[in-house]
């Protein structure tokens, strides 16, 4: 097993065991589980990430594609982007969501938020620019 999938699945077995929470990297951050099956594969995968709450609807996150600051967009964003469809567990609970793609000023003003509340957004996008805008992902309760 790669490196990065056994911290995936150390850290999913945490947030399960924890009803959502758990420690290191993402301890009080908000973390939710994304559920997404692979465009080519069709194997479901399931990626930790954190997440951003909507201002007023409680039924809606966004999720943002850093991939860590690196050149390229993460499989989970095209996988998720492709499919339009995804499932997402929050806490203790797991339900089916819709994917939405934010352009232009929601976009920025979405990723402007997350980038204040945690810094390390703000250093993905600096690696990032002129190579790539990240995207963020709206996932709504279907």
């Amino acid at each position: 097993m790669s490196e990065a999938l056994d911290w995936n699945a150390k850290t999913i077995a945490e947030f399960r065991a924890n009803e959502g929470r758990v420690g290191g990297v993402f301890e009080g951050a908000p973390l939710v589980l994304v559920h997404h099956r692979g465009r080519k594969s069709g194997r479901e995968y399931v990626n930790p990430m954190m997440y951003l709450p909507h201002d007023t609807e409680p039924d809606v996150v966004y999720v943002f594609a850093t991939n860590g600051g690196a050149p390229t967009d993460p499989d989970w964003y095209r996988n998720l982007a492709a499919a339009g469809t995804g499932s997402v567990e929050r806490g203790t609970e797991t339900y089916r969501a819709t994917v939405r793609e934010l352009t232009g000023a929601e976009r920025d003003r979405v990723y402007a938020e997350q980038a204040r509340r945690y810094p390390g957004f703000a250093d993905y996008a600096q690696r990032t620019e002129g190579i790539r805008t990240i995207p963020v992902l709206e996932l709504r309760r279907a």
